[in-house]
């Protein structure tokens, strides 16, 4: 009885996750997740001084092993459920900074680095010597060369529709990806795929050595 209870309230979660966010939803329905001037409705799952606003942006950098910031909404559980929808957020890095923004994940964390374990990374990245550049749905659909200079501010949307994944940079479509049924991925990245019941929306702080910025974060369903 106990699992079909939490089971029940995963699904309801999911299916009311917008109607949680502590800021007004816009007549087109884009809720806005990030006020611009503090981290209500944000919490680290590690070494949460990771993360500041400066200058009405959200700040990451990892003061030690990488944090990931998850949106809590109101706080009453450890993180809002989003499953079909899409997200857009204006952002910019520090030269030679990696970061990324999960999707469809949840706090499950592995190794030294704390890196999450389930759900989606769409890449940020300004360095050189990573491969995978910002755009990327990291490991599985890979860009060879970043569309844009990250030190500059520019804007990404995700779209999660089912089992259909875009991303666009600055109106640039970098990912269009329909996860297949029974997805097989290496052992390593066994948590590399969309969960039923929808899962968090988490920033990354990747490295003491990396620092990116994080604004006009807004959301609205595609349900």
């Amino acid at each position: 009885m106990k699992n079909r209870t939490l089971r029940f309230r995963a699904i309801l979660v999911a299916g009311v996750a917008l109607l949680s966010s502590p800021f007004t939803r816009a007549a087109d329905g884009w809720s806005e997740l990030f006020n611009g001037k503090d981290l209500a409705g944000w919490k680290a799952n590690a070494y949460p001084d990771s993360w500041s606003v400066v200058d009405g942006a959200i700040r990451a950098r990892a003061t030690k092993e990488s944090s990931h910031l998850f949106y809590v909404g109101d706080g009453q559980a450890d993180f809002v459920r989003f499953k079909n929808f899409e997200i857009e957020f204006t952002a910019r890095g520090e030269p030679n900074a990696n970061s990324g923004v999960f999707i469809h994940t949840d706090l499950a964390a592995g190794g030294a680095a704390l890196r999450l374990s389930n759900g989606y990374e769409i890449q940020l990245n300004s360095t050189e010597k990573e491969k995978r550049k910002t755009g990327s749905l990291y490991d599985v659909v890979d860009l060879a060369t970043s569309p844009v200079d990250e030190t500059k501010w520019f804007t990404v949307r995700i779209a999660v529709k089912d089992r259909r994944i875009t991303v666009q940079v600055e109106g640039q479509t970098t990912v269009d990806y329909t996860e297949p049924d029974n997805v097989q991925r290496a052992p390593a990245r066994k948590g590399r795929r969309l969960n039923p019941l929808g899962g968090a929306i988490a920033l990354q702080a990747h490295d003491p050595g990396s620092v990116f910025y994080f604004k006009s974060v807004r959301i609205r369903s595609l349900d």
